[in-house]
């Protein structure tokens, strides 16, 4: 089997990003050598010893901050950088930028400027810049969609889990390395372990919700939730339908919106949605009444757990 190439050739300036961080961390919480991570990962050994390391000092996976010139540029600087292209008439985008690092005091290349501009819609030369394209309509489209908030905003997929170890330190906790269909596997840290032994999970498949904002438990960024019904005394796993394979999309009849890239925390889309998504009379699961389903493979169950709520 190939292994997974999560970050390609590494430059030697660029910085892992948090996700393969965790997924380092995760390998090594489930046991796995440096050696084996590096083969699994593509990432050179000291990179991952690296990693390893300033996780057991500090429980840290994140990166430090970079020196030098920003990559992307935070929101309150493109704000600025809007304002400053809709304001002035400048004859380059070079100009463009001496202008915004003026008026923001950020330092930053007229190749970053360029790019976060075109993000923003802005299109043609900079001297007409007016507004980005699309406009007030594009305005308009995206608030329709903040208000509107129903279960196609969830981003969620079968997957199968590959390893599960339970997390050391802690009470109840496994960490999990789940095939989502992606590049590399994401890491998962699930309280299951009170109430599911590892050999029921080893190689099971599960419905996942990959765009909540990652969490750390214990310096391991979790990248998704194992949705599971659950009372207060006893918890089921979701199961797919016969046939679905990791990566597979979970669809709604009658609402065909598309997921968020992440799900908005202070605007708690989340928990505006859980409420609805429960287990119906015939443990299937559901989001007001419509079940949970993979296309032409069929609906997800839980065994026992009927009339129950879904988080």
């Amino acid at each position: 089997m190939q292994s997974p190439n999560i970050c390609g050739t590494m430059g030697r300036r660029e910085e892992l990003s948090d996700f393969q961080r965790g997924t380092v961390v995760g390998c090594h919480m489930c046991k796995k050598s440096v050696r084996e991570i590096s083969a699994l990962l593509n990432l050179p050994r000291s990179t991952v010893s690296a990693v390893i390391l300033k996780w057991k000092r500090g429980g840290i996976t994140t990166a430090l901050p970079r020196s030098g010139r920003p990559h992307k540029l935070k929101e309150e600087d493109r704000q600025v950088l809007e304002k400053v292209a809709l304001e002035n008439c400048l004859p380059s985008v070079e100009a463009l930028t001496a202008e915004f690092q003026t008026a923001s005091g950020a330092c930053v290349s007229s190749r970053t400027v360029r790019r976060e501009l075109h993000e923003m819609g802005f299109r043609g030369r900079v001297s007409t810049y007016n507004k980005p394209v699309g406009g007030e309509k594009a305005e308009t489209k995206q608030t329709d969609k903040e208000v509107q908030v129903d279960v196609s905003r969830l981003d969620l997929r079968v997957g199968r889990i590959i390893t599960v170890m339970p997390l050391p330190d802690t009470d109840g906790v496994y960490v999990q390395q789940v095939d989502v269909g992606e590049a590399a596997p994401r890491t998962v840290v699930s309280e299951l372990a009170k109430q599911i032994p590892v050999d029921q999970l080893q190689n099971r498949m599960v419905i996942l919700l990959c765009n909540l904002k990652p969490a750390k438990t214990r310096g391991v960024l979790s990248q998704a939730v194992i949705m599971c019904a659950s009372s207060q005394d006893k918890v089921e796993i979701l199961d797919p339908p016969s046939g679905a394979v990791p990566g597979d999309r979970v669809t709604f009849q009658g609402f065909p919106g598309e997921p968020d890239k992440e799900l908005n925390s202070k605007k708690k889309v989340w928990e505006q949605i859980q409420p609805d998504l429960r287990t119906d009379c015939q443990c299937v699961a559901t989001y007001k009444g419509v079940a949970f389903e993979i296309v032409g493979k069929g609906v997800c169950t839980v065994q026992t757990m009927s009339d129950t709520e879904i988080k």
